[in-house]
């Protein structure tokens, strides 16, 4: 192709600093050719290299006894679950997408985090999602919404993987930048997972999958960058997916990989056919030498700088000996698929790109890759200046004069804490049948098919804790995604997480962000739940401000007995109903605090991590030995609204309690608590679950019982039907 002088203002257009490209010069010897200073742009991109962030996640736990593949060494964590099984799961963002594009942005983040599951050797077996949106009274966001939900579930559902569970929530700091993070989950074999590595000499780069296009071109740059005016013209940056076409993707992948076909694999997601080349080649040590003319295209014309940046969607690159090729053309093409040779590994550890004879780049890829000599920075960092202030604000005092029955009420009206059900029930969760526990619960519960076993899922990140106080919030992240799959009646294992922060330049962005990863540490070396991997996001901003800190944490839990899971609704009259775990001692940090009082302030509710450990070994004893009925967490809102969604499975019933604080009845019914849970049992098991509780170390009150009424009455405070509480859960979120 022709060259294109490499000017100031074209390093400027690649997202190059004048250092990076002084770098560029020192490593290549020359002047770059167009072609190099893309991929160089593209890999650099904060996006591919994670170079404002991986110093810090490096000090992430990445080991267990259950890994076996740990953060980073491949597409997606590999977590063993026994019976020679394991569960491949990852979390990532298309945030900056949805924003321009919701429908196809959040389309393709759900497309792509499943083609990091299956290109392991896995078989995709359930998605979930964690969605952030500004307040829906705005009819821009609302629009925002609908296309983003209905994205996720045309390509969730007509690819065939349930999408199980998620979490959406609302705040006026995402107008513009919504975040929309996808996370996919896969079941896999010990001996049939596929690694990505290039390796062999003289083996085949074999290009797998849909055409490329001019489809997300410098994709990954806009990833990097804050969402402007400027920015949101980079529309030929957002790539457009087709679930069908994938479906017969998936088939054949996992056909040539259970096969043994395939020496190594790698989707081409993020910088398309040059991030996969690149990493395959050194992770394996090797170099490769592709031609970018043999690339199947769609358009006509296209050059090898937009073959190499494209991020059309549904590709693989496939390293297969020479042998085996006719068998691995004839499965694809069996499933109307391209599979077309577009090179070879090479002992010299260079990536290099041939068009038409001519060579077009020549790059070592340590130098490109994450892990190897890409560049790697540490920000400054500064305290925000409200973080003292907000922390130690003089907090209103719950108002007596107040009906606490119109405030819970009012509360589950709120769109933090209404029912997501009209978002939900466009997504099938029960395709593959297989789906124990149906989204509405504190955690998805999935049959692992052919055993006995189940695995509990959940997305959680309270925002507003992050805010106030980063290292605090990640840390009951963290907890509170372990509880939830331990209310499920599983053991948490691990996690994967999705990072998004604001601008890395900002001192006071890059201190939450630092801040953050220091909790999500801490809180998962407590609780043995090492970090698998995940996605880190950063320049979610408008043109106002940046996002709420949003470390998504998605949880991964075990039960060796689907029979033993659990649910959060009540079941039986005559049901006891005990509270474990703590009471409020103020409204600070609190959803009430926002709704009532419109202020975010004061500290986050104390997190005790050994007792949180002694509450979830609580939990699984309980479920063990068959004595519990149900399990909830109180969690946003407070008692109040955790009571009543107790209630919401089956509104002919209610419940009869008395509150430990009932002498302030606004306090203790919607402050907020850390490591708190009720859980309801049958009348004769009263005494052994009190002797387990109290062997725990942990308080605890009990509450009341269930009733027949239909009425949920709080001695003293309020009475109110569940049917109307459940009503107006339900009908409160509007997105038309």
């Amino acid at each position: 192709m022709k060259q294109v002088d490499i000017t100031p203002e074209v390093i400027e257009e690649h997202g190059l600093t004048s250092e990076e490209y002084e770098y560029i010069l020192q490593i290549m010897g020359r002047t770059p050719t167009i072609v190099e200073l893309g991929i160089f742009s593209v890999m650099w991109s904060e996006h591919a290299s994670y170079k404002n962030s991986v110093k810090l996640l490096k000090t992430l736990p990445k080991e267990g006894p259950y890994m076996l593949a740990k953060a980073g060494d491949e597409n997606a964590g590999v977590v063993d679950i026994g019976e020679g099984l394991a569960i491949c799961f990852k979390i990532e963002s298309h945030n900056h997408p949805s924003a321009l594009e919701p429908y196809h942005g959040a389309a393709t983040g759900v497309g792509g985090i499943l083609r990091d599951i299956f290109t392991m050797g896995a078989r995709p077996i359930a998605a979930l999602n964690s969605l952030r949106f500004g307040i829906p009274d705005n009819f821009d966001t609302r629009y925002l919404i609908r296309e983003a939900v209905h994205g996720i579930s045309y390509y969730g559902n007509s690819f065939g993987v349930p999408t199980v569970g998620g979490e959406i929530y609302f705040e006026p700091c995402y107008e513009g930048n919504p975040l929309v993070n996808a996370m996919a989950v896969g079941l896999v074999k010990h001996d049939k997972i596929a690694r990505s590595a290039a390796k062999g000499v003289g083996n085949l780069v074999v290009y797998v999958g849909a055409k490329t296009g001019r489809d997300g071109i410098h994709g990954t740059t806009f990833a990097s960058v804050e969402i402007s005016d400027e920015s949101a013209q980079m529309r030929s940056a957002i790539q457009v997916g087709d679930p069908f076409y994938q479906k017969l993707l998936l088939e054949a992948t996992l056909e040539v990989i259970n096969a043994g076909l395939v020496v190594g694999i790698q989707d081409m997601g993020a910088a398309g056919l040059t991030c996969s080349s690149s990493e395959m080649a050194g992770k394996g040590e090797v170099g490769i030498q592709m031609h970018t003319d043999r690339v199947p295209q769609r358009e006509a014309g296209m050059t090898p700088y937009e073959i190499m940046l494209s991020e059309s969607q549904e590709r693989m690159l496939v390293i297969v000996e020479p042998k085996d090729f006719p068998k691995v053309e004839a499965i694809f093409h069996k499933w109307d698929l391209e599979a077309v040779v577009v090179g070879e590994v090479i002992e010299e550890q260079v990536l290099r790109i041939i068009h038409d004879g001519v060579v077009e780049a020549e790059i070592p890829p340590e130098y490109l890759i994450l892990g190897g000599k890409a560049p790697v920075y540490t920000r400054e960092t500064k305290e925000p200046e409200y973080f003292q202030r907000l922390k130690n604000a003089e907090l209103p005092k719950a108002d007596s004069s107040l009906d606490p029955g119109k405030e819970l009420l009012a509360m589950l009206a709120h769109e933090n804490l209404c029912s997501r059900a009209k978002v939900y029930q466009q997504y099938d969760h029960m395709v593959q049948i297989s789906t124990v526990v149906e989204p509405g619960s504190d955690a998805a519960v999935v049959a692992i098919k052919g055993t006995d076993k189940a695995i509990a899922l959940c997305t959680d990140c309270n925002s507003r804790y992050c805010y106030l106080d980063p290292y605090e919030g990640t840390r009951a992240a963290v907890a509170e995604s372990a509880l939830n799959v331990a209310v499920s009646g599983a053991k948490p294992l691990a996690i994967s997480n999705c990072l998004n922060f604001g601008n890395p330049y900002k001192p006071e962005i890059y201190w939450g962000f630092s801040q953050a990863i220091k909790g999500m540490g801490d809180a998962c070396r407590a609780l043995d739940t090492p970090v698998t991997g995940g996605n880190v996001s950063l320049y979610n901003e408008n043109p106002e401000s940046a996002v709420y800190p949003t470390p998504v944490i998605g949880m991964l839990g075990l039960l060796e007995d689907m029979k033993l899971a659990l649910t959060q609704f009540f079941k039986n009259e005559g049901d006891q109903i005990m509270l474990i775990g703590n009471l409020p001692e103020d409204l600070g940090a609190s959803q009430y605090l926002e709704f009532r009082h419109n202020m975010v302030a004061g500290k986050v509710p104390k997190l005790d991590i050994d007792a949180h450990k002694r509450l979830i070994d609580l939990l699984q004893e309980l479920s063990s030995q068959k004595l519990l009925k149900s399990a909830h967490d109180v969690a946003d809102g407070g008692l109040g609204v955790a009571l009543a969604e107790c209630l919401f499975d089956n509104t002919l019933l209610g419940a009869k309690v008395t509150l430990p604080q009932a002498d302030n009845p606004i306090l203790s019914l919607f402050g907020e608590v850390q490591s708190t849970v009720i859980i309801s049992f049958k009348p004769s098991n009263l005494e052994t679950v009190k002797k387990l509780v109290q062997q725990s170390g942990l308080q605890h009150w009990m509450l009341g019982e269930v009733t027949s009424n239909g009425t949920l009455k709080i001695e003293s405070i309020l009475e109110l039907s569940t049917q109307e509480l459940y009503a107006t859960w339900r009908d409160a979120l509007q997105l038309k």
